[in-house]
């Protein structure tokens, strides 16, 4: 049997309750799959469409009534963490049920510590929330110093927080305590709550984001997990992608992913923090393997049927 941490991408789970609700019953086969298998999950989520709706609504609200505050992007990514964790306790519970599955099915509100003298925090360059005029956004950096607000392709302008890198996970006990008891673990959700240590030695969260891949590499690292499956839109890793000569790949070392990197074949935004996350996991500990594989074939990666396998 193997401990499985299971990365799914926040645009994965629709733009809608109802939406999201429906996409994760479909997913539920595939994940209770790997446990038919013999396998323990621990699940891990994005949280970028919906969080940002959380955001937006209560920054919206705040304008016409001061019965609502404005919630600041910690406390939105923890309400994003409970209602995707419902959404998944309920799709993986009933997909259980159906196959006569003993498991149980729990969500932690899950803090990850990050350095508080992490470089993003001297350059953030996330943007979340509303666009403003130029206007508007120098009024709100008049009136909070700490804001940083910049233009965004065109749209307007909108706040930047910094992207830390994630250093450990407050609430790792208590998702290895569910793990023993037979849990399947919902954690890590959005990237985690950033917290840092103050000079009390109580943790403070920040406004930032943490990358959801990074921080379920560091969960799938300090719970000991025998692999890493990041999950997404794509069978396999591809380089040379979109080109006549494209190439998708089976498996993929250390050592050549790092030469694909530097040479620039994953992009950014998108497949190099999950290529990148990969490598972190499986450089943690000798015998560690992490697979890029999409949704409805995860099951099929464990047999090398699909996915992109990194070792």
């Amino acid at each position: 049997m193997a401990r499985i941490l299971i990365a799914l991408g926040g645009n994965a789970l629709g733009n809608s309750p109802q939406e999201q609700q429906e996409m994760i019953e479909n997913a539920a086969p595939s994940l209770v799959g790997l446990i038919r298998q013999g396998h323990e999950i621990i699940i891990s989520h994005g949280n970028g469409p919906q969080v940002g709706m959380i955001n937006l609504a209560f920054e919206t609200a705040s304008k016409y009534t001061d019965k609502i505050p404005k919630f600041q992007l910690p406390e939105c990514t923890a309400m994003s963490q409970g209602y995707i964790g419902f959404h998944l306790q309920k799709g993986i519970k009933k997909e259980l049920r159906k196959e006569n599955m003993p498991w149980k099915v729990a969500s932690v509100i899950t803090q990850v510590i990050v350095d508080k003298n992490d470089e993003a925090f001297k350059n953030p360059t996330k943007p979340i929330g509303s666009f403003y005029t130029e206007e508007e956004s120098k009024k709100m950096m008049k009136e909070d110093s700490s804001l940083i607000m910049k233009e965004d392709s065109g749209r307007g302008y909108r706040q930047l927080v910094a992207s830390p890198k994630p250093v450990g996970i407050v609430e790792r006990e208590s998702i290895l305590n569910l793990l023993d008891d037979e849990f399947i673990v919902i954690a890590c959700g959005g990237g985690g709550i950033p917290v840092v240590l103050d000079d009390n030695g109580d943790y403070k969260s920040v406004p930032a984001v943490i990358d959801k891949d990074f921080a379920s590499a560091k969960l799938a690292e300090l719970v000991n997990a025998d692999y890493l499956f990041i999950l997404t839109a794509v069978d396999r890793v591809a380089i040379n992608f979109g080109k006549p000569n494209q190439k998708e790949l089976v498996d993929m070392s250390i050592d050549e992913a790092i030469k694909y990197c530097n040479e620039g074949q994953f992009a950014p935004g998108s497949m190099l923090p999950k290529v990148q996350a990969a490598m972190n996991f499986v450089s943690s500990k000798n015998g560690r393997k992490a697979i890029i594989a999409s949704l409805e074939n995860a099951p099929l990666a464990m047999s090398g049927e699909s996915g992109t396998t990194i070792y």
